[in-house]
């Protein structure tokens, strides 16, 4: 009878199907020239994973294995039996505890001097659990900053005392500024200096700090979703919201009106802008705070998400001379982005290149960048005729918003520049009826546009915890995928440390690119409404962006859900 408590790893791994006899020999004969230890050594040759190697390792010791999900679920109060600094040096994170006995998951069930140490320190008998080295340390790392975070905020928020008053009642102004801040400011001043500093550690775009009937529910949206970090009591809502006034210039004494500011934060070799938007709700003030980065830009068409087609269809437009070139999707679709990317592609010494933003998201060498202040009257409109006199060869407008701009817009393109903008609209042929509906004629609309293309970001599955998955028959009915494709290995994320457990780790592009050919020209110039010119563009081979997703789908780089999540059916 095998008994793997007296077999070598290596045989507990070949007989457990893990590993083949000839992968052993091999591991071995290279094992005898570099004396490493045979598991390390079989996981660098790519015959197992960690998770194989924890499993045979727990049977030949006698323990029970645990993995990355299970370390994760652990409860935070039985992770704190052991201190921080014991636990980053010794690899070993407490996971359970009971009455009497503590669960403690370690990379080297047989380190009994950390497991004495465990016992004294906490007075209860160590039961031991065998995890990988990199899981306890995904583990330590991820539970331990939830811990401290959870301290600073407690601290925080210790020192503070609110006193009810009348909404209604007209108060003397009070002196909050950064320069003087008293001890019952400083709290919340630490607070808000706390919500800054895990938002930017995590990647986040936006903070939204929102009053609830019984807390604040802090909230950062991360790769385009809203994700909770932290939960202050409701009695926090007016000091955070004080601090944040004072930090945009607000006015601290208005709390019945909308109100938006801004502030820059700087952090190392960082330059943070914050735009800052206060909503009145009947709990109180809502806060939202948008992050952009004012560093240097570093992403290129490439790395955008095109399929080697669209970038190729995308490239032929972005080098005309003249024309139009509009990109369309909601907020956050990344068609800034996109934008800053063709511009960094197509500058060069002999072209100026001239935008007119609101607000500049990013610092581009080599192109002249215009900041809109309306307060001062510097409106795209003023603006843009200003730049008729600058020689421009190129042009970004940021955004095209009113009758005004686009009429400046266009007629830019048909007199020798190519103009690049966004609009506001769900797909790209509704971008041509938007168009006409600000006011353009068709005529001029149909005369100027080079390329309309639709865009929306798409979560990508983690690397780290990418598995094969089959999809339900639902699943493949709801996204329509094509019968050739119904049999592909698709994926999706487990949930891991590294993606905060969604399964999603960055963002890509899918695209609905519009040529707009002579036969599309004559539909604008005729007044066709957006079904029409959407069914003549599918017929010369325009993907929708049901399509474009179900071809990122298709090849494992997103899920079902973010393909339903940010498209619409085709009908």
């Amino acid at each position: 009878m095998f008994n793997p408590q007296f077999e070598k790893i290596g045989n507990i791994l070949v007989h457990e199907g893990t590993l083949t006899q000839e992968q052993l020999e091999q591991a071995l004969e290279r094992q005898e020239t570099t004396n490493e230890k045979l598991g390390k050594l079989l996981l660098s040759m790519g015959f197992l994973s960690e998770d194989d190697l924890v499993k045979a390792y727990a049977m030949q010791m006698g323990h029970r294995a645990i993995y990355d999900e299970e370390l994760i679920k652990a409860n935070s109060e039985d992770v704190k039996q052991l201190p921080e600094d014991f636990a980053t040096t010794n690899m070993a994170i407490a996971v359970a505890t009971t009455d009497s006995t503590i669960v403690v998951a370690m990379e080297d069930p047989e380190d009994l001097a950390s497991i004495d140490t465990i016992e004294k320190i906490t007075k209860l008998k160590v039961e031991v659990v065998v995890a990988s080295d990199s899981a306890i340390k995904r583990a330590i790392e991820y539970h331990y900053s939830r811990i401290r975070q959870s301290g600073e905020v407690e601290d925080a928020l210790s020192n503070i005392q609110v006193f009810a008053g009348d909404e209604d009642e007209e108060g003397e102004g009070v002196d909050l500024s950064s320069q003087r801040v008293s001890d019952e400011e400083a709290p919340f001043v630490k607070l808000v200096n706390l919500i800054l500093q895990e938002a930017i550690k995590e990647r986040s775009t936006d903070i939204h700090i929102e009053p609830q009937s019984h807390e604040v529910s802090v909230r950062v949206r991360i790769d385009g979703v809203l994700q909770k970090i932290m939960s202050p009591p409701l009695s926090s809502v007016s000091g955070l919201t004080t601090r944040v006034k004072i930090l945009s210039n607000l006015n601290i004494a208005e709390r019945r009106l909308p109100q938006d500011g801004r502030f820059t934060i700087k952090t190392g070799d960082r330059e943070i802008d914050v735009r800052v938007s206060v909503l009145p709700t009947v709990f109180g003030e809502k806060i939202v705070m948008r992050l952009l980065d004012k560093g240097s830009f570093n992403m290129d068409l490439t790395g955008l998400g095109f399929a080697k087609k669209e970038i190729n269809i995308f490239r032929r437009w972005i080098t005309q001379p003249y024309g139009m070139v509009i990109i369309s999707g909601p907020t956050g679709s990344g068609k800034s982005t996109t934008l800053y990317a063709s511009l960094k592609e197509i500058k060069s010494e002999g072209t100026n290149i001239t935008t007119v933003e609101d607000p500049v998201e990013y610092q581009l060498s080599g192109i002249n960048q215009v900041q809109v202040k309306e307060k001062i009257g510097l409106t795209f409109g003023s603006t843009l005729r200003s730049i008729l006199r600058q020689d421009p060869d190129i042009l970004l407008i940021g955004e095209i918003r009113d009758e005004e701009t686009a009429d400046i817009s266009i007629k830019f393109s048909l007199t020798g520049h190519l103009v690049f903008s966004t609009v506001h609209a769900n797909d790209a042929p509704s971008t041509i009826t938007r168009l006409i509906d600000i006011g353009v004629p068709p005529f001029l609309v149909g005369s100027s546009l080079n390329l309309v293309m639709a865009q929306r970001l798409v979560r990508t599955i983690c690397p780290k915890c990418k598995m094969e998955y089959k999809p339900t028959d639902e699943e493949l009915v709801r996204v329509k995928v094509p019968d050739e494709f119904k049999k592909n290995t698709f994926y999706r994320g487990k949930g891991c440390v590294e993606c905060r457990q969604t399964g999603y780790r960055g963002r890509t592009g899918i695209f609905e690119i519009l040529e707009v050919r002579q036969p599309i020209r004559k539909m604008i110039f005729e007044n066709a409404n957006q079904e029409e010119i959407r069914e003549k563009a599918a017929a010369l081979g325009m993907n929708s962006l049901r399509e474009a997703g179900i071809q990122k789908l298709v090849e494992g780089v997103t899920t079902f859900e973010e393909i339903l999540r940010s498209t619409v059916e085709d009908f």
